[in-house]
This record gives structure tokens, sequence and C-alpha cells, in this order.
């Protein structure tokens, strides 16, 4: 495949360049005027998938992400700069894109128009790729794309996951073309049709593309999905994706084809229960009856007409999967909570270890489902996003740093709350500060958590924050299951053995600096006696 960078490289220089090629003279020897405009995603599309439909323009609730629309380019040392996440697109300056800025060819008669009201700029050279506008009075046509080279074509593998958060479908495709913006990714399918994707709703970064049928109408970080084009996709094959870059057409073609799995408006459910060994139930609504239900949660569950059996599970955050056995309809996921009131950690030598009466690995547990560690009244998060206080061995980590600076300030006494997934009581325990802290021991620390060893940790006992913690990713319909492991350890323990986090460790501060600091203050004192005297 040519490099798709050379031309880039090309137009950025022409147009920083343009103003020493007038365009009459191009006008004395052709009537074509080649340049760069903003092309709205309904013209830009609309000769490409046959004017199946219109393409709108997508609007964004994030801050920022529209806007990052620089376009890549290729450095002094030849290498290809990606662009902004948004490369190539152009947007109404208040969160919504409106299309791409693209190559064009041009009548020059109409380069007045079309600079005033798209954004037209000449460029002294022929692109390689490029689309043919034309102007009707206020309007315009454009053509499909003109690609001087021909069309690249490559095979590839195509995955489909059917549980992202972004959309009904979502496609990655690792061998997309590399080393350039897309401008635009066509969707081909066995059944003849076509379907146009704009940025940010539909195209992402590493190949990866996602789109609503309808079923899943607002993604991850708010945003309404639009839908209505792409209804028909539902149930489909998808054999290919078009992409458009600036070197123009780049066929993939799935080395396998891809079935898109018939997504149902139906919904599971299932009830919150106690850990260690016992049942809980879920619940089944809108699902066809050629769906054949298969049902699975993880190792040591057993899953079969509305119950779920387990044995020795830890407490945590569960996925229920439910398949199609048919493999003609997408999967489903949902997640439930088995829950205790015990607390299986301590406090020694600056970690959470063990407490007396738990194992290693139901200490490992508390630790590896912590949610939230509050210090001195400020939560901080766990997670991709968030600030890791408590490390995977049970070390704090006094250096921490926070949104607002370092977590543990040396303001006083610390006092932190631990809340884990799946634990009902959050382990409580206040260190006293000490020029010791940051190195990971304290004088005379406290375990303030109350156990409550009569708490019943039944379905009504599991916390709101512990359901919302479903731990599916986003790449794989594999059932990602959190805190089960295949070393079940009972979780009948006895929780009036809270044991105390008090610990021995270096004083602070130095003693021998005392005297010293005394003996100066006294012979000042007396020196000031003397001086009275003499006068």
């Amino acid at each position: 495949m040519r490099k798709l960078h050379l031309f880039t490289a090309a137009v950025l220089s022409a147009v920083t360049t343009v103003s020493s090629f007038p365009l009459s003279v191009q006008a004395d020897t052709t009537d074509v005027v080649y340049g760069t405009m903003n092309i709205p995603y309904a013209d830009f599309y609309a000769a490409e998938i046959g004017n199946a439909y219109e393409v709108d323009a997508v609007s964004s609730a994030t801050t920022s992400k529209w806007a990052m629309n620089t376009k890549g380019s290729v450095d002094e040392s030849g290498e290809w700069k990606s662009g902004g996440l948004v490369a190539g697109t152009y947007n109404d300056g208040n969160g919504k894109i409106l299309g791409v800025n693209y190559p064009v060819a041009v009548s020059s008669r109409d380069v007045d128009f079309l600079t005033e009201n798209y954004g037209f700029e000449a460029v002294a050279t022929t692109p390689t790729a490029y689309k043919t506008v034309t102007v009707d009075g206020s309007s315009i046509t454009v053509s499909a794309l003109n690609d001087t080279n021909g069309s690249t074509t490559l095979s590839g593998e195509i995955t489909l996951n059917t549980l992202s958060r972004y959309g009904d479908y979502q496609l990655s495709v690792p061998d997309c073309p590399q080393n350039c913006d897309l401008y635009g990714v066509i969707v081909n399918t066995a059944e003849g049709d076509s379907y146009a994707l704009r940025h940010l709703e539909n195209i992402w970064r590493r190949g990866e593309i996602s789109w609503s049928v309808g079923i899943k109408t607002t993604e991850a970080h708010g945003n309404t999905l639009s839908y209505e084009d792409y209804v028909k996709s539902n149930g489909q094959t998808v054999v290919g994706i078009r992409y458009i870059t600036l070197d123009g057409y780049v066929d993939l073609n799935a080395s396998s084809p891809v079935k898109l799995l018939k997504k149902i408006n139906a919904s599971v459910t299932v009830e919150n229960s106690a850990s260690g060994t016992g049942t809980t139930s879920y619940t089944l609504e809108g699902f066809p009856s050629d769906y054949e239900v298969s049902a699975s949660v993880a190792d040591g569950f057993s899953v079969e007409n509305g119950t779920v059996t387990y044995e020795d599970a830890f407490p945590g955050s569960y996925t229920l999967t439910i398949s199609d056995a048919n493999n003609a309809y997408a999967p489903f996921q949902t997640s439930f909570v088995l829950s205790t009131s015990e607390i299986p950690v301590t406090y020694a030598d600056g970690k959470l270890v063990a407490a007396e009466g738990f194992s290693d690995e139901y200490a490992a547990n508390f630790i590896g489902s912590i949610s939230s560690v509050t210090v001195n009244g400020t939560a901080y998060n766990t997670g991709r996003r968030g600030v890791t206080i408590i490390q995977k061995d049970g070390t704090i980590d006094f250096s921490a740093e926070g949104s607002n600076g370092n977590v543990f300030d040396g303001s006083g006494n610390y006092t932190i709350i631990v809340q884990s997934n799946g634990y009902n009581t959050p382990y409580e325990l206040t260190l006293p500060i000490s020029d010791e802290t940051t190195d990971g021991t304290t004088d005379g620390a406290t375990d303030t958590t109350k156990a409550d060893s009569g708490q019943s940790a039944d379905s009504s006992s599991a916390t709101d924050s512990a359901v919302a913690t479903d731990k599916t990713t986003d790449n794989t319909t594999t059932d990602k299951t959190a805190s089960a492991t295949s070393n079940k350890t009972s979780a009948a323990k006895d929780t009036t053995k809270t044991a105390s986090a008090a610990q021995t460790a270096p004083k602070t501060g130095d003693h021998r600096a005392i005297l010293p600091l005394s003996l100066i203050a006294l012979a000042a004192a007396s020196a000031f006696t003397l001086k009275k005297a003499e006068q």
C-alpha cells in the first residue's frame, strides 16, 4: 500500500503558499480550481451511499472532544504525526460537528460563493483524491470521490462487540488504514446496504467504530445516539468497510463476514444476595420464544430455571450472561452483588493485611474490590481515572496525588475510610501524623471500624454503589466477572474477631534535642540578668 501521508504534506505546503498562485492564472487555462472546503456530512456522503439517506451533523455532550480537529501531518523527519481526535472535521463552535474539510475541484465562477459559505481555500496542485462540487443557486452537489490513483484494497479481521457502552454494535478493525486521517467511514453489508458514519459518535481511534439501531440510545458519556438511519442494519452481515482518506479510498474486505447478532428490547434482572454458599434468582422479560436461553456466571456457579446457585463465593460484583444457543440474537449481561458485613483486613506496618481469622485470599479480595478511599472527609474513587491510594498488595501510598495535590497533606491526623464492593461495612482507621508517615510507618494507628456481627448480609443489604460497579469491558462479549477466583474460601468468619490496628513504630521527633535547647535558653536568661545588674 502506498504511503498515505505523502499527499498530506503536499496539501499543507501548498495551502501555506497559495497566495503566490493567483486564481486568474488557472482560470486562463482551465475552468477548474482545486482547493479544500467545508463539506457537510449530508453532501459529503450523498453520492457515496447512493443518496440512501441524508447524513446529519453530530452533537456531543463532552466539553472539548468535538473541537479536537487538528489535521495530522508529516514532521521534519518524515514521520506521521497524528492529528486531533476528530481530525479533519469542522464544527459550529458549540459542540456540533458539521462535516469534514476535504479537497475539491470547483468551477472558477463558484469560488467566491464557496469561499464565503463553505470556507473554500485554493491549493496550487491537483489533489490525489478530491470531490467535484457544483453550485446551483444557493445549493451544492458533491460527487463521489475522484481517486486518481485508484482505491487500495486490504483484507483484515473485524471483531464484533454487542455489549459496547457506545452503541448497539461496535466493530474493532486492527488493520484499518494507518498514518492518515479518516474523513469518512462506510460500513457495507452482504444485504447490499451501506451505512455512513460520523466522527466521535461513530468513528473512534484505533480502528473502532460503533452505532445504534435503536436499542441502546444513550452512550457512556450521556450523548444521545442517532439511530434512525441504522435500524435496517440490525441482524445484517458486515462484509467490508470503506475508508476515505486524503490518499483516496481504502477498502477493507472482512477476512470472515461478521454477523450482527440481532438486538432486541429485553431485560435481565438478578437479586443481590449474601456471599458464601447460597442461591439467588434472576428474571427474564421480553425474550422471544425462539431465543434459546443459555445462562452462566463464573466458576463455582450453576444457573438453571431462574436460579443461580453458588458455593464459597467471595463478596463482590458478579455478571450473569444470557446468550442465545442458536447464535441468532445478541447476548445480555447484568451484574449482581454478593455481600457481607465482615471486615477481613486490619492495618499493620503501613499496609492492609488479613485480620485475625481471615485468609490472605479473603483480604486480597477486599483490597482488589476497593471502590473508594476517603481521607479526612475527601473521597477518592478508584478505577482508570481514579486515585490509587491503596496499592494491590495493600500498601498505603502516602505520596498519592489527587486533583488538588497530595492526599496526605500533613495537616493533622488522618482518618481513612475504605469502601470495598460487596462489603457492607467500610474499614476505618485513624493514623497520627508523623515525620515517618511518607515512609509507611506511624505511631499509634487506631482501627475504628465497628463491624456489626448481627447485620444480615442478604440481598437488601447490598449497597447501590456496589451494584453500579459492573466490570464488564467494551471490547469483548466474553463474560468478565469481578472478584471471583478459582480458590474460593468460606465466608463463614467470626466478625467479632476484628483486631486492633494499633502498632508499635519508631517514635516521632528526636528527644536528644531537648537538653541542648534548654541550656541555650538558660544561658540567654542568665546573660540578660547580669546585664541588668551591671546597669
